[in-house]
């Protein structure tokens, strides 16, 4: 261990948080280069973060047994957005604490004070702490979203440890941190929005969420690359990560769960700006078809599962003579690799020529799907677009395709029905395998196929 100036330093990854006496170009532990970061601090402070401030005695230490657990339900509190209560498991945990990534103007520090404002009308206690905006500018953004109750408390501090002290006097239900690249502890020998005072400022926040069961939102700024800006040790530190994506042109805000350990990183919520703040997006499967041309060639429904939820989108393909020595293939909102095998195996199981023509395909409404249940659905897109015949109306089709050919079946089938009936869909199209423990048909004529040869079958004799 280095000393500079009466102060000691350290090297650790910004991946792991392995630690070192001197800085490495690879780390040793997770393999990555170039993520060794300095931390200077006193030592006296060290030892005292590390123990915890008070060092129990190996008496004091008694493991237990399954048994000996309590194991009551967690204690949620309905946030007041159906939408962000769901992609949380159900509301926020008390104690828990929660990391909101997203890029900058896409709606973080708006869907929070929101939250906020309705948490507190609902009686719970709430205060919202800025560190990158005065009182001036959050009274400004909230007049403009709407009312705030008077419970609603605010402070601009940024001082970790002085906000620490505040939370414990006042143990409030729900803190707000924005943002955790702002917040700054006088023990870290660096400047706030470093790897180290985030590390640090985060660890203090956890100690502080779990001793005094205050539940706290940290927003956090996003990289270039779309990740949580700071070490990597902070997503590890916190119970769930959400990130905040942009529906493109479309206007709308996709939240979903990278991380959530009290529920499933499978659900996503879907919201809409306004000049009013972020409104909740019931029906998505409503909005993402809207608009939707109606006998056009090339384009095909299907209905994914996101989390508990069906979910329609429309997928679109296009196929034409290429224009250039080499066939160019494009995939928007899908993996290419797939997209490209779908193309050899309709090359290969249905005797289209697609050596010698250009291929796209496109997922509207800016959706990203990696789910193979949208395998069936791609194919009779490209189908549609090759004989220039449109898909029959008010169809929905879904199921996974193989090598081979065939059609595999998918789960939550009777699910997937609901939904586009719902939506006014009066056929669909999906796996023969799916038939089987088909018990509803919700009133749809189902079509059931074995290989993909018959999808052909269905377009061209529609």
């Amino acid at each position: 261990m280095t000393v500079k100036n009466g102060k000691n330093s350290i090297f650790f990854c910004t991946s792991c948080g392995y630690e070192s006496k001197k800085w490495m170009g690879q780390c040793p532990a997770c393999g990555e280069w170039n993520t060794f970061a300095e931390e200077t601090f006193n030592e006296a402070g060290r030892k005292k973060q590390s123990s915890g401030g008070i060092r129990k005695s190996h008496a004091e230490l008694k493991p237990v047994t399954l048994s000996e657990i309590e194991t009551d339900t967690e204690d949620r509190m309905d946030t007041g957005f159906p939408e962000l209560s769901r992609v949380l498991g159900g509301g926020i945990v008390r104690g828990s604490l929660t990391l909101v990534g997203g890029d900058p103007g896409i709606g973080k520090s708006t869907i929070l004070l929101q939250t906020a404002g309705r948490m507190a009308a609902m009686g719970k206690s709430v205060i919202y702490v800025s560190g990158e905006e005065s009182l001036r500018q959050i009274r400004l953004r909230a007049d403009r979203i709407g009312s705030m109750p008077e419970s609603l408390k605010f402070i601009s501090e940024t001082d970790i440890d002085d906000i620490i002290e505040m939370l414990c006097i006042n143990r409030p239900d729900l803190c707000i941190i924005d943002s955790i690249q702002t917040m700054y502890t006088t023990e870290a020998q660096s400047v706030p929005g470093s790897v180290t005072q985030v590390r640090e400022c985060a660890q203090r926040l956890m100690t502080c969420s779990k001793t005094e069961n205050i539940a706290c939102i940290l927003v956090g700024h996003v990289t270039k690359e779309g990740t949580v800006a700071g070490p990597r040790v902070l997503e590890h530190i916190v119970d769930t990560v959400l990130y905040f994506e942009s529906g493109d042109q479309f206007g709308y805000r996709i939240l979903r769960s990278a991380k959530n350990r009290f529920g499933s990183t499978n659900e996503l919520g879907v919201f809409e700006m306004s000049s009013e703040g972020l409104k909740e997006v019931l029906n998505p499967s409503e909005f993402l078809l809207d608009g939707r041309p109606e006998k056009a060639t090339g384009a095909a429904v299907t209905c994914l599962i996101e989390g508990s939820r069906p979910l329609l989108m429309e997928v679109q393909g296009l196929v034409t003579e290429t224009q250039y020595g080499m066939a160019r293939r494009q995939a928007n909102g899908m993996d290419y690799n797939r997209f490209a095998m779908l193309l050899a195996v309709l090359t290969k199981r249905c005797g289209l020529k697609l050596g010698a023509m250009d291929a796209y395909v496109n997922i509207a409404g800016g959706m990203k799907i990696s789910q193979p249940a949208a395998d069936l659905a791609i194919a009779a897109a490209v189908i549609s677009s090759v004989f220039e015949l449109p898909v029959p109306e008010n169809t929905v089709v879904f199921g996974e395709i193989g090598l081979s050919g065939e059609v595999r079946g998918v789960p939550y089938v009777s699910e997937r029905l609901r939904e586009a009936s719902k939506l006014g869909f009066k056929r669909a199209v999906i796996p023969a395998v799916g038939m089987r423990s088909l018990k509803d048909t919700e009133g749809m004529q189902i079509t059931g196929v074995g290989y993909v040869s018959e999808l052909l079958n269905i377009i061209k004799g529609a």
